[in-house]
């Protein structure tokens, strides 16, 4: 099981395929994704990667976690979250993760937080059809109905459908068609909507109900850490120089 990874939402738009069919697609950037902690069974109980993309200030950040990241040698993240992964699928703290760790027509599951939208009426929350806009209903088309029975049980049940708080669930899209990658932009793109809005942070993971394509990364698509990058090459140990007897070289 590979690891997913932590994307920001930018927008929609749209393309078209080779047969001109209208394609909308959401497009997500990886916004410096990175690994920032490992989870072992040995140490935690439990195999994990903790990533963390997006930037944030480091006066803004708790002096716990500013510990955190610097001894992860990563800039501080403006979120972190975990995933599960296997033993072989554990990448290096500090690696940053690349676009072309989907593939093009592969399945991915995106989970996000919904746009909030307040104090929602129950037509507009759980889509009721509203009463009769005829004789007989008075200024209270768009209401709800009855809610509760008679005397007994002389309440109204728990998690009845009413009016209330609309949106900021956590929820997830399933089998969602990665459309196209960027690996210089750190853009991935994905047919149709996901959850949550512009400017946001979503999970994108592989689609637990498809099989993952053959010629996709294992454990991961990454560039490795700068500072292991910018490291220079040992170099190779030069050969002895032989010399003859009258101390010239040969």
């Amino acid at each position: 099981m590979r690891t997913g990874v932590l994307a920001k939402k930018l927008g929609m738009t749209r393309f078209f395929d080779e047969d001109g069919a209208h394609v909308p697609v959401t497009v997500l950037s990886l916004d410096g994704c990175q690994v920032t902690a490992q989870r072992t069974k040995d140490k935690d109980g439990y195999v994990a990667l903790q990533l963390g993309a997006g930037a944030k200030k480091a006066k803004n950040e708790s002096k716990a976690m500013r510990g955190h990241f610097g001894k992860a040698q990563v800039e501080p993240k403006a979120i972190v979250a975990e995933f599960r992964v296997d033993e072989d699928g554990l990448i290096d703290v500090g690696a940053e993760f690349t676009a072309d760790h989907f593939v093009p027509g592969q399945k991915v599951d995106i989970t996000g937080v919904t746009i909030g939208k307040g104090f929602a009426g129950a037509i507009k929350r759980w889509h009721f059809g509203g009463l009769r806009a005829t004789h007989g209903v008075s200024v209270s088309h768009r209401s709800h109905g009855s809610t509760g029975q008679r005397q007994d049980p002389g309440k109204v049940f728990k998690n009845k459908k009413m009016a209330g708080h609309l949106g900021q669930d956590n929820r997830t899209t399933q089998n969602i068609t990665v459309w196209r990658v960027d690996v210089e932009r750190g853009l991935i793109l994905v047919k149709g909507a996901v959850p949550g809005a512009e400017g946001g942070y979503v999970k994108v993971r592989d689609a637990i109900k498809k099989a993952l394509p053959a010629e996709a990364p294992k454990p991961g698509g990454i560039r490795k850490a700068q500072a292991e990058a910018a490291a220079p090459a040992p170099a190779e140990a030069e050969a002895p120089v032989e010399t003859n007897e009258a101390g010239g070289e040969e």
